[in-house]
């Protein structure tokens, strides 16, 4: 007997929840009684076994699958995968906290199933019937600040882009892939202006709940991408955003390049090769650990071993652009006899291209 059709896949999107795996499978089993889904976890390989303790799952339930990424990390893309890894023709994102509505599903699937023109259906914070729950003034705030810069890019009023619990159209998604940024947190932000044509949208209320268990993982980097994830929506086709962040990283090692310098050329008087190798070396070394953090956050190196080995090839493969500053820069002093910020600035010009070029290649492409 073939059994009914898959009708819905529920992507969550985990990183150290292991407690909440059982309770969240309770909530859509309650929820969806009567419908035919799947719970996908797309787990950021969680260091407290939130992967393991979904595979347990799996073993009684069929309907719980597992997609465990290993040296990949960020809530947008682990929503993609998990959103390209099903047959069902709807697939819903929700996190994995218990601080979405499940209850909010089936109004969901049935708004998709009832409305053939009818793309996507948003959980929003703020229609009438819905709300922040327990948020402070100061959330409230940001949540507001950052919905007004996203309509610099939406092509749609929404209420509450920066939901993060939403029912849409599989293949809709599957459509949209190629152009997606995968960059942050905020996938339906990403989903809504990538699409060539306005999505037609429905906005249902809910409530937001107040995590039980497990830590937040709102933090400053959140803030960081989303705001890179708008630069990449408005610029990211002229200028590459990874680029403009390694520039910026760049710009403040500069800063560290002259300090040091100025430190020891001006302050300590030593020899001007000298100084700007030190100089050099120590800004190279602040580049190379905020790139890690940043930049290249996805793709960050962990643990004493991966870091060193990782500082010690970025010194290696930016030891051409190292030697192209220093060289520059001293022979510029040297025949000019002129201002030594200057000669110095040249140096690390020349360096910058070369340093992106193969630290994306070689440091962080390779692992």
């Amino acid at each position: 007997m073939i059994p009914a059709q898959l009708e819905l896949a529920v992507v969550i999107p985990t990183f150290n929840e292991r407690a909440n795996v059982p309770l969240l499978i309770e909530k859509l089993d309650a929820a969806l009684a009567g419908r035919n889904w799947e719970a996908i976890f797309v787990d950021d390989n969680s260091p407290d076994g939130t992967a393991d303790a979904a595979r347990e799952l799996g073993r009684r339930d069929p309907r719980v699958r597992v997609i465990q990424r290993i040296g990949r990390r960020g809530l947008s893309s682990a929503c993609i995968e998990g959103m390209c890894a099903t047959a069902a023709p709807f697939v819903a994102v929700i996190d994995g906290d218990l601080q979405h509505d499940e209850t909010l599903l089936p109004n969901m699937l049935d708004a998709l199933e009832g409305d053939d023109a009818l793309d996507v259906v948003i959980g929003s914070r703020f229609v009438d019937g819905g709300g922040t729950g327990e948020w402070d003034e100061e959330r409230v705030a940001k949540s507001a600040l950052a919905t007004r810069l996203s309509r610099k890019v939406l092509k749609a009023d929404l209420s509450d882009p920066m939901s993060g619990f939403f029912m849409i159209r599989t293949g809709i998604v599957r459509d949209l892939v190629p152009t997606l940024s995968a960059i942050g947190f905020k996938i339906l932000l990403d989903i809504m202006t990538a699409s060539h044509r306005p999505l037609k949208f429905l906005e249902l209320p809910y409530v937001f709940r107040t995590r039980a268990l497990g830590e937040s993982k709102l933090d400053y980097v959140v803030a960081m991408e989303y705001l890179i994830a708008l630069y990449d929506r408005m610029f990211g086709k002229v200028v590459p955003v990874r680029f403009v962040m390694f520039s910026g990283i760049g710009a403040l090692g500069a800063g560290v390049h002259f300090l040091v310098l100025a430190l020891f050329f001006r302050g300590m008087a030593w020899p001007f090769v000298g100084a700007t190798i030190l100089a050099t070396v120590i800004a190279m070394t602040f580049n190379f650990f905020l790139n890690n953090a940043l930049t290249y956050r996805e793709q960050r190196l962990k643990g004493a071993g991966p870091l060193l080995a990782g500082w010690a090839s970025f010194c290696v493969v930016c030891g051409v652009g190292a030697a192209a500053n220093v060289g520059v820069a001293a022979f510029l002093h040297n025949v000019q006899h002129g201002d030594w910020r200057f000669a110095a600035l040249a140096g690390i010009a020349v360096a910058a291209v070369w340093n992106f070029a193969l630290s994306s290649r070689f440091v962080w492409g390779r692992y």
